[in-house]
């Protein structure tokens, strides 16, 4: 069997042909293993096609008790329905919109805001992250005040979510969003006034938004309109810096690029190390910024 790449017939790209038909050109490759298929070998798979080979191999060629089903580009099991994290993280964002909305006052939302330290004269005491209330790291990320906050955000997260959700798979892809959230909100806190409250989706969104720039790199396709798109929240960010937190849209977008791109650039063989390592190291640089930010302000 010819294991070909492609070959050079003169100036100009290198020609691609077909690893199973040599005499094919293509333009398309494996997800899974990158080499060249035509049209007669591609399988649809969730996102983009796979070789015959792969799809063996993901469907009992294999050993242990998950060989039998079929993975994503990331090593994921594919599902039955690629959307069902995006439409709890939804939910859980909704939900908290109405029971903040319901509770009658702001005390709840001064208690998930994402905050680094100050004096708060209703409870009478100093609160923040600083003072140790780590939680709000990550509640301030499903917390909205105004109707087009959440209704930015969510129509962003439905549009970006369901395609990195059926590459990744759920855990992976629920892993990219919660880092990202909570890489927002160290920047926010290493870098923003600590008696400034910050809160909203909008880190792991940008996070969602570097993350589908990985994906669509990786699967060759025309990267201007995510480019164009992610280009204009950029801009409008760094425009209305007075009342947007332009550190939680930059640490969640680069912490979401980081990510994707350990689990879509994984070798197959050190899958599991490089991606876990990945989100491992992450976490750990979000942990030491906190550690050192709160030594700064109560040190």
């Amino acid at each position: 069997m010819d294991d070909r790449q492609g070959r050079q017939d003169g100036p100009g790209p290198a020609v691609r042909h077909c690893y199973r038909h040599p005499e094919r050109e293509t333009g398309i490759s494996c997800v899974r293993c990158e080499r060249p298929i035509c049209p007669a070998c591609m399988v649809p798979a969730s996102v983009g096609h796979q070789c015959p080979e792969c799809v063996r191999e993901g469907s009992g060629t294999g050993h242990g008790p998950d060989a039998s089903r079929p993975r994503t580009l990331a090593g994921g099991a594919v599902t039955s329905d690629p959307r069902l994290v995006t439409k709890v993280l939804l939910g859980i964002n909704l939900a908290v919109f109405v029971l903040v909305h319901a509770y009658g006052d702001r005390s709840l939302l001064a208690s998930l805001t994402m905050l680094g330290h100050a004096y708060d004269p209703v409870a009478g005491e100093v609160v923040g992250v600083a003072d140790g209330e780590w939680h709000r790291m990550l509640t301030s990320a499903f917390l909205h005040w105004e109707i087009w906050h959440i209704g930015f955000n969510m129509l962003a997260l439905w549009w970006l979510g369901p395609q990195l959700e059926a590459a990744l798979g759920r855990w992976r892809y629920l892993a990219l969003y919660l880092l990202s959230a909570l890489g927002g909100s160290a920047l926010v806190y290493a870098a923003e006034s600590p008696a400034q409250g910050s809160l909203g989706a909008s880190g792991a969104v940008f996070g969602l938004f570097g993350a589908t720039a990985v994906l669509m790199r990786r699967m060759r396709y025309d990267m201007r309109p995510i480019l164009v798109l992610l280009a204009i929240n950029l801009a409008f960010t760094f425009a209305m810096r007075t009342s947007i937190s332009w550190q939680a849209h930059v640490g969640g977008l680069v912490v979401g690029a980081v990510v994707a791109y350990a689990m879509v650039h994984a070798p197959r063989r050190r899958r599991a190390l490089v991606q876990y390592g990945t989100m491992a190291v992450v976490l750990l640089a979000v942990v030491a910024v906190c550690v050192v930010r709160t030594a700064q302000l109560v040190g």
